[in-house]
């Protein structure tokens, strides 16, 4: 009767500890968002929401502006770097914790599948396709990753004026600064969702892009690009 017994509580013991580590796997590839990109773009809250160094970086990704869009931020596995403009030219990418955002997005990650793309696979608007082929039974948002090279990509960093008043989308993008690079080994940070437009992402799209070059000197917000063949796509498991 005793042996019985042991053996119900071992069970019982094996099932609560499977469950944690069903609830710690979800954990560490649960999305979270800090505020609202709507309320920085219509409501003009461009203060700080979150201070990055007190997110835990293990495996950590995310992205948003930096307050006051002052600049742009991007977090790669436990990695944070901040973009400025120093002219239409040239910006400075520093890699630091030490930032607020008035908005963010992060997750975090430890295990990725990876796959090469198809070759027919070479702008964003054939990515967004691809992946939600590849994600219809999902419903919650989540991070992927891009790494190869790049035919050519537009990215910005916001620049907004010190002072500067904030009530519409137009107003939030006064001084943002477009940059164009060509063929640069690249990471691509992305998040996807079809429930957070005006949350994280823009009305028309699924994504929210960051991209940072290999030797992490130029970094921004992807608007557009145009990949080259053998770029690869990493998806949490």
């Amino acid at each position: 009767m005793k042996y019985f017994r042991y053996i119900i509580i071992i069970n019982i013991l094996l099932l609560f500890a499977c469950k944690e580590k069903q609830q710690e796997a979800n954990s560490q590839n649960a999305v979270v968002c800090v505020a609202a990109m709507k309320d920085v773009m219509w409501k003009g809250e461009l203060g700080g929401k979150v201070l990055l160094d007190t997110l835990n970086k293990e495996g950590l990704y995310g992205l948003g502006p930096v307050e006051y869009l002052k600049g742009e931020l991007l977090i790669v596995d436990g990695k944070a770097y901040t973009s400025r403009v120093l002219s239409d030219s040239t910006m400075k990418v520093e890699e630091t914790f030490q930032v607020k955002a008035p908005f963010f997005v992060y997750g975090n990650v430890l295990d990725w599948s990876r796959e090469t793309l198809p070759k027919s696979i070479k702008t964003l608007k054939d990515m967004e396709a691809y992946i939600n082929s590849k994600v219809q039974e999902v419903t919650m948002p989540f991070v992927f990753k891009l790494k190869g090279t790049i035919e050519n990509a537009d990215i910005h960093i916001q620049n907004l004026p010190s002072g500067t008043k904030v009530s519409s989308p137009k107003e939030a993008h006064v001084g943002q600064t477009n940059y164009m690079l060509a063929n640069e080994m690249v990471d691509v940070i992305g998040f996807y969702s079809r429930d957070h437009k005006g949350v994280f992402t823009h009305h028309d799209t699924n994504m929210h892009l960051h991209l940072i070059t290999e030797d992490r000197q130029k970094m921004g917000h992807l608007d557009s690009v145009v990949f080259k063949d053998g770029m690869q796509l990493y998806l949490p498991k």
